[in-house]
């Protein structure tokens, strides 16, 4: 289990990351443009490996497999790119990180009510923990300033999508290779993608720039490849609830890189975040590793 725990933080943690890697490129091409490179390149990549694995073309899902990939790319790469970079145009980052931190209960909550999974106290409490911690990070990132009501209801769009894209996740664990549901789910995304991305096309020249080129692929490779294929590693032994909580490692994650990369300052809220989302994986995986312990 302790594999698991670890596959899921690592997904996470790479999203997290790719939050600065994704302003970068915000600024040099049009978000959904971003978005689509991202997804026709990991497409390529994942193809390639499936090839190289099974020396064939993946075979085509069941109609119902289809639908949830269809699902998970609507919801978890299209709905919540945009509607959270779309949502923090208009609202400050302060209250639309604010809103983020309740990734967590949305799926704890969504776990429980869409997939009948029984969610203990201590579990709650390290989604509480959690979702204090990723708005401990917030506030120590941002000052004050005038937020908005509609930018606040797109982040919170962005949340509703994200945590729909974990739970859907969880029926598809299992029942496909995790390759192959990362193929198609990368399909889905570049064919939804591209309406979108198509008027921005103007803009591709300014990949001739190596540095920006070499984000695309980092970019790509990780958020859309590797961090795919280790959350449903994960979510073959975790339940979904638990593995919500694991989505505090986003946050805390990119304000990791945003100090080292992108220079912003660290301070001692910075430090307390820390120590909840610490203290929300301890309490959420303690259990579990001291019963498979005492049971050797």
């Amino acid at each position: 289990m302790l594999l698991a725990y670890a596959q899921l933080a690592l997904s996470m943690a790479l999203v997290g990351a790719n939050v600065a890697v994704a302003k970068v490129l915000a600024a040099a091409l049009p978000v959904p443009l971003v978005v689509c490179l991202r997804c026709a390149l990991a497409s390529l990549v994942v193809l390639l490996l499936l090839r190289w694995r099974a020396g064939r073309m993946p075979p085509v899902p069941d109609r119902r497999s289809l639908l949830n990939l269809l699902l998970q790319a609507a919801f978890g790469t299209v709905l919540y790119n945009l509607a959270l970079l779309a949502g923090l145009r208009l609202t400050t980052a302060l209250e639309g990180g604010l809103v983020l931190a309740t990734l967590p209960a949305v799926v704890a909550l969504g776990s429980a009510v869409l997939l009948g999974e029984r969610l203990p106290g201590r579990q709650w409490a390290a989604t509480a923990l959690a979702a204090g911690g990723m708005g401990a990070l917030t506030l120590a990132r941002e000052s004050g300033g005038g937020g908005s009501l509609a930018g606040n209801a797109l982040v919170f769009l962005g949340v509703c999508g994200e945590a729909a894209y974990v739970l859907l996740a969880k029926r598809v664990a299992g029942r496909l290779p995790a390759l192959a549901a990362s193929f198609w789910m990368q399909l889905f995304s570049t064919a939804l993608l591209l309406p979108l991305a198509l008027p921005g096309l103007g803009a591709l020249p300014a990949l001739a720039e190596p540095r920006l080129a070499a984000l695309l692929v980092f970019h790509s490779l990780t958020a859309s490849v590797l961090c795919l294929l280790l959350w449903y590693a994960g979510l073959r032994r975790v339940p979904a609830g638990l593995a919500g909580v694991f989505t505090a490692c986003m946050p805390a994650t990119a304000t990791l890189v945003a100090v080292l990369w992108l220079g912003e300052r660290m301070t001692a809220t910075h430090a307390a975040g820390f120590v909840l989302m610490a203290a929300s994986l301890l309490l959420a995986t303690w259990p579990a590793a001291a019963r498979r312990e005492g049971a050797r």
